[in-house]
């Protein structure tokens, strides 16, 4: 009795120097839920702003509104048989919803990689993960502001600070666009001791160099868009050649097909919302395009490919052709080699280089032949298809083939070029729709309910039919 009153008396200041010699550092990560970390390293935090701009942001229901705008597919069911049709879906805040929550999300993200990498951060010394993700930042910035127009920007990504931030002009987020590009290509260029993004990078592997000149591309693009309130060709024709010099080095997120399936087949097994277009289907046969032949295939199980007539389909499932090129590794292009060359070749159209133009649209269109969905060859005969074009209307035939080869996961860089050259007065690529056209996208509806200024600019949502975005010739 005596020995377990003596044990029991030592146990307690035992216990006391054990619970002493615990750390303050231990004590609070007893109640650290490690599943949940606070604080992530970037190059983590960028592997998912660049898998969620490709998946959840250009290459989904951004993409798949812009494919029915733009007649590379028509709407034949549920939510895209509406905006085929115009009713309701193109002006309702719920119907990007989605998408708009998950650009904010990434540059909040982005911004906090951001904050990590610049001087003064816990990552100070990394400046090429600081560097990419200033070019993501300003592609969704972009994203963002060529979609909707004004939005919150400069006040927003402040959670539990700023709740109702105020819309900014697209006039000073396209500034903002090119800010960030050249201080991304600054910081690039910079030497580094941390180490690279490597297989963290889903875009580049790490590849700096090709992430430059992703940047340049894009440079490129945001300057031919701004043409209507500046025109710049001279500079986009220099940007354009600091860009890609072939399909190795486009910027583009590549599905493996097991783990991941690219956006437009995954959206297909998911609803089977499209149908065959048939003002796309006319355009290939005036030309005697055959990519006809690969762009559309007959419905599973069905022997012959119906086509959807455009703004006017009927609403069914299971009947209308669908694209040819939908595979579960398609993938989703953020700049293109093709799309390089195009804008250099309506640069030289602009500037009267027709000799120039004529050679570089060639080359455009044999990269758009040649991408890796579409795997065919441009020959001869289609060469002088292009070329007898080219003489009779040349900035029509370069917009034109531009317009087909972003057949189908580069539909909103498609609607976007239809709105510049309409606004422009080159209104060359003829939509067979009669309905009213959608200059913009409405705002989300998470804002749209919750911050009165957002909520103001969306009024009934009818604006979306009236009002250019700054770029094209509106005010906002």
């Amino acid at each position: 009795m005596k020995m377990n009153k003596i044990i029991k008396f030592l146990t307690i200041p035992v216990l006391l120097l054990i619970m002493a010699g615990c750390t303050q550092d231990i004590l609070e990560d007893i109640n650290v839920n490690k599943n949940n970390p606070t604080d992530v390293p970037s190059k983590l935090l960028i592997t998912d702003a660049m898998t969620k701009t490709a998946f959840s942001i250009v290459g989904s229901d951004l993409a798949f509104y812009a494919s029915v705008y733009v007649e590379h597919n028509v709407g034949i069911y549920n939510q895209m048989y509406n905006a085929e049709i115009r009713s309701g879906e193109p002006s309702l805040a719920t119907t990007y919803n989605n998408s708009w929550g998950s650009i904010y999300e990434t540059l909040y993200n982005l911004k906090i990689i951001i904050n990590k990498t610049s001087p003064g951060g816990d990552e100070e010394a990394n400046v090429h993960t600081l560097g990419v993700a200033q070019i993501l930042t300003a592609y969704n910035l972009a994203i963002l502001t060529d979609l909707f127009g004004d939005v919150p920007y400069e006040e927003a990504l402040q959670p539990g600070v700023i709740f109702q931030p105020k819309l900014d002009s697209q006039e000073s987020l396209y500034a903002e666009i090119f800010r960030l590009l050249d201080e991304g290509i600054a910081n690039l260029e910079k030497e580094t001791l941390a180490a690279g993004l490597g297989g963290q990078d889903f875009i580049y592997k790490g590849n700096i160099a090709n992430w430059k000149k992703f940047a340049w591309g894009l440079k490129a693009r945001y300057t031919a868009r701004l043409a209507l309130r500046n025109s710049a060709w001279d500079q986009v024709i220099e940007y354009a050649n600091k860009s890609f010099t072939s399909a190795s080095e486009e910027a583009k997120f590549v599905y493996d097909g097991s783990t991941t399936n690219s956006p437009f087949l995954t959206f297909f097994k998911d609803r089977d919302y499209f149908g065959a277009s048939t003002s796309l289907h006319e355009k290939l046969i005036a030309r005697n395009d055959m990519r006809d032949t690969t762009f559309f295939i007959p419905y599973p199980d069905l022997e012959e490919i119906n086509f959807a007539a455009n703004g006017a389909p009927e609403q069914v499932q299971g009947f209308y052709g669908i694209s040819g090129i939908m595979s579960p590794t398609a993938p989703t292009y953020l700049l293109s080699y093709h799309e390089i060359l195009f804008l250099k070749a309506e640069a030289q159209v602009r500037n009267n280089n027709l000799d120039e133009a004529k050679a570089t649209l060639e080359d455009a269109v044999e990269a758009a032949f040649e991408k890796v969905e579409v795997g065919m060859t441009l020959d001869s005969t289609y060469r002088v298809t292009i070329q007898n074009q080219f003489d009779a209307a040349p900035l029509k035939e370069v917009m034109t083939q531009k317009y087909l080869a972003f057949f189908e996961s580069e539909a909103v860089e498609a609607y976007n070029d239809i709105r510049r050259l309409k606004a422009m007065g080159d209104n060359v690529i003829t939509l067979a729709n009669p309905l009213k056209f959608p200059l913009r996208y409405t705002y989300g509806a998470d804002d749209v309910t919750t911050n009165l200024k957002v909520a103001a600019a969306y009024g009934t949502g009818a604006y979306i039919y009236t009002e250019n975005v700054w770029w094209a010739g509106g005010t906002r």
